[in-house]
């Protein structure tokens, strides 16, 4: 493709030296750069692109795009076409748009956004939408779809690049629908940049990605900016920050929710320890739908899919079947047991989100619920306290182990989880090999108790020192089950 119809349209840019000439690809990682290719040096999160211009250079790259300010030009040799941009980042996820196609304007796109519920609304908005026969493009944090065919998801929402291209696959597979998780990274590093959205969604907003966006003012502008990016906008209106994120909307904003006289709403719940349950007035008549996953906070991730795919087209019957059949890897998801007492793995890796799994499995649990969790390292620290003081305050029981310690220690990670735990009266364990910590939660469940171990949900790996190691809950508790013996009816725990 010829550089002037990759740079179509583009404004805020100077051009030093050619744009007839023609470009192989795109790239943002000099690494991946091959001759002929356009470079765009970012400003990420821990390098700066900029700094590594020259290994582009040296791979070949005739063309290099830098941010003013952020490079001398003057090194780059005369034969290399020049592009300076006030945004390389807004350059970047513009130039593939161009040349890719513009692949969002060949199917609807549906971009779901929150600090929870992303995963599993994405995965029930598939779920109808396949129920009514369409073929369905997926991009999330467990993995990427083509219809069904799945790819392996490296992040949450894809490098603008990679998603453009990602979209033309959609495109030429003759995709009908995308649904995506855009995460406020996304939004607030321009990966989505160029999109149009046909729908837009809120689920909520609570502690999570500190660390990256400072505050929580800039964490909700990064959310908000999804809903100018939208034809029209579902929102959670019980969500203490939907009436400001509604304020910064510029789409036309539907509220769902069970509290706050939503326009869209849910009465008469009943939750059990399979499904979810509720009332829903649809059509000027009363609706029961059922939800094959247990939790209050499903009903919201329910009510925001309902909303998308009655939109674009569905009928309440593919809704009820979707809804009912519906299964997201990690989130409240029940482990196989023949034992007496429930396991169930989910992905709760913030304040909130832990303390709203505890509280649901404490509604439909008969005996004590026993957590494990731990936190991630390199991430959000303040909420690991608050972690601790939920998991003491709810659970009968809680086992605090290591998560992705990533760069740190567990151990220290763990101390930090113990401030919140100590505040509170709740009986603990500190077991700081995760398998470990599994295998003990599991020796304490009596009947009708509920193990949940909580922070990976469907990630198989665990992140130490840099490395991916294989470790997957599932696979952890099924050896740990073979284990133990075969009464568990007297009393195990140890407190």
């Amino acid at each position: 493709m010829r550089l002037s119809e990759v740079l179509e349209r583009i404004e805020g840019i100077e051009v030093r030296g050619s744009i007839e000439s023609e470009i192989v690809e795109i790239k943002c990682d000099s690494r991946l750069v091959n001759p002929g290719d356009m470079f765009v040096a970012i400003v990420g999160y821990k390098t700066d692109g900029h700094e590594y211009v020259n290994a582009a250079l040296e791979r070949g790259a005739s063309v290099i795009a830098v941010q003013a300010g952020n490079f001398d030009t003057s090194l780059i040799p005369a034969n290399v076409t020049v592009i300076v941009a006030e945004d390389t980042r807004k350059l970047l996820a513009l130039s593939a748009c161009n040349y890719y196609g513009h692949p969002s304007r060949e199917f609807r796109l549906i971009g779901v956004t929150g600090t929870k519920g992303k995963t599993t609304t994405t995965y029930m908005i598939k779920n109808i939408l396949e129920k009514a026969g369409k073929k369905v493009g997926l991009i999330g944090t467990i993995a990427n779809y083509i219809g069904d065919i799945e790819i392996e998801a490296q992040r949450t929402t894809p490098e603008s690049i990679d998603l453009q291209k990602l979209f033309r696959q959609m495109a030429d597979a003759k995709v009908d629908t995308v649904v995506m998780e855009v995460s406020s990274h996304s939004l607030a590093l321009d990966r989505v940049y160029g999109c149009i959205f046909d729908i837009a969604i809120f689920t909520n907003l609570t502690q999570d990605h500190l660390d990256f966006h400072g505050n929580f003012e800039n964490y909700l502008d990064a959310k908000a900016k999804l809903f100018t990016m939208a034809k029209e906008g579902y929102v959670n209106c019980d969500d203490m920050y939907a009436r400001k994120l509604m304020e910064k909307a510029t789409c036309p904003i539907t509220t769902y929710g069970i509290d706050n006289n939503p326009f869209v709403c849910a009465r008469d719940i009943i939750i059990t320890n399979s499904y979810s349950d509720f009332k829903m007035p649809f059509n000027k008549m009363i609706q029961r739908i059922k939800v094959g996953i247990p939790g209050r906070f499903t009903i919201y991730n329910a009510l925001a899919a309902v909303c998308a795919t009655i939109r674009v087209g569905c009928n309440i019957e593919h809704v009820l079947e979707g809804l009912e059949t519906v299964k997201v890897p990690g989130r409240s998801e029940i482990v196989p047991t023949v034992r007496n007492f429930t396991i169930m793995v989910d992905y709760a890796h913030t304040p909130d989100s832990l303390e709203n799994i505890i509280r649901a499995a404490k509604v439909y649990t008969k005996g004590k619920v026993i957590c494990v969790f731990g936190c991630g390292g390199d991430r959000d620290t303040a909420k690991r306290p608050m972690m601790g003081e939920i998991a003491g305050k709810l659970a009968g029981y809680t086992v605090i182990t290591s998560d992705n310690p990533r760069s740190e220690k567990p151990e220290e990670i763990i101390k930090q989880i113990e401030e919140g735990m100590k505040k509170t009266s709740g009986k603990y364990k500190v077991v700081v090999d995760r398998k470990k910590a599994i295998e003990h939660a599991l020796k304490q469940a009596q009947k009708n108790d509920l193990v949940l171990v909580a922070g990976k949900g469907h990630e198989t790996y665990q992140e130490i020192n840099g490395e991916k190691i294989h470790f997957d809950d599932r696979e952890v508790i099924a050896e740990a089950l073979k284990k133990l013996p075969e009464s568990k009816d007297k009393n195990l725990y140890a407190w």
